[in-house]
C-alpha cells in the first residue's frame, strides 16, 4: 500500500475536455486527502502534454477535439480509453517522492488492480522507447506493458505546491456500470487499505475560470 488513506470520486458526469481538465485542476489545489477520480468524456477527445506539439497531435489523431493538458506525457486518444486522475496533496509521502519512483508505484498499484480482472501486465524498463508523440506508441520506464509487447497504460505528471497530478489512461476500453466500479474500486484497494467512495464538489464559479484557460486556443495551440 502507497498510501494510509484515500478517497475514490466516479464521477457521475461525462464532460468535455476543457471541464475535466479544470476539475483536476480544481482538486489540486483544494482537496487535502488523497483522491483518485474516475471518469468519462463528453464527446470525442484526444488530449496532448503540456509540452507536446499541437500539429504533432493533429496529423497523428483524427476525427477529435483537443485539449491541452498541464501533465507532461504524449497525444492520447480518448475515444477507447480508461481514464483516471489521482491527485496527491504535498503533505503526503507519496507526494514527496521522485516522479520516476511516484509514477512507478502508481503503476504497480495498477498493475494489481488490472489482475484481478484477468488482465496481465508488468512494467516496462524503457528498452522499448520509440520517441513516439502518441502515448501508446510510446513505452517509457515503468508505463504498463500487456500481452504482445503492447503499452497497456501511461500517464502524465505534474507536480506543484499542492501536490503531485497523475492523469492516466488505460488502453483496455471502457467498462460500464458495476464494471467500472469494481475496477476502480480494485484499484483505490491496491493504492490503499483504508479508502471511501467520496462525493466532492467543485465551486462552478471556480471552474469557470479554469475551464475558459483549457478552453482557449492560445493554451491549446501554443507550442
Amino acid at each position: 500500500m502507497i498510501l494510509d488513506s484515500l478517497q475514490l470520486w466516479m464521477d457521475p458526469r461525462a464532460r468535455a475536455g476543457p471541464e475535466s481538465m479544470a476539475v483536476d485542476d480544481w482538486l489540486l489545489e483544494n482537496v487535502s486527502e488523497p483522491l483518485l477520480r474516475v471518469y468519462r468524456w463528453d464527446g470525442e477527445w484526444g488530449s496532448l502534454g503540456y509540452f507536446g506539439k499541437f500539429a504533432e497531435a493533429r496529423a497523428a489523431v483524427s476525427g477529435v477535439r483537443w485539449v491541452r493538458r498541464r501533465t507532461g506525457g504524449g497525444i492520447v486518444d480518448h475515444r477507447a480509453d480508461w481514464t483516471y486522475s489521482l491527485v496527491i496533496p504535498a503533505r503526503t509521502a507519496l507526494g514527496c517522492r521522485k516522479g520516476r519512483e511516484s509514477y512507478r508505484l502508481i503503476h504497480f498499484a495498477l498493475a494489481g488492480a488490472l489482475t484481478m480482472e484477468g488482465v496481465r501486465s508488468e512494467l516496462s524498463r524503457g528498452e522499448s522507447e520509440t520517441g513516439d508523440a502518441a502515448c501508446f506508441a510510446n513505452p517509457v520506464c515503468h508505463d504498463l506493458i500487456g500481452a504482445g509487447g503492447l503499452k497497456l497504460a501511461g500517464g502524465g505528471q505534474r507536480r506543484s505546491r499542492h501536490g503531485l497530478l497523475h492523469q492516466g489512461s488505460v488502453a483496455i476500453g471502457r467498462e460500464s456500470g458495476e464494471a467500472e466500479t469494481r475496477r476502480a474500486e480494485a484499484f483505490a484497494s491496491h493504492l490503499s487499505a483504508t479508502w471511501a467512495h467520496a462525493k466532492p464538489n467543485p465551486l462552478a464559479r471556480d471552474l469557470r475560470s479554469k475551464e475558459s484557460t483549457f478552453a482557449s486556443d492560445g493554451w491549446t495551440v501554443r507550442r
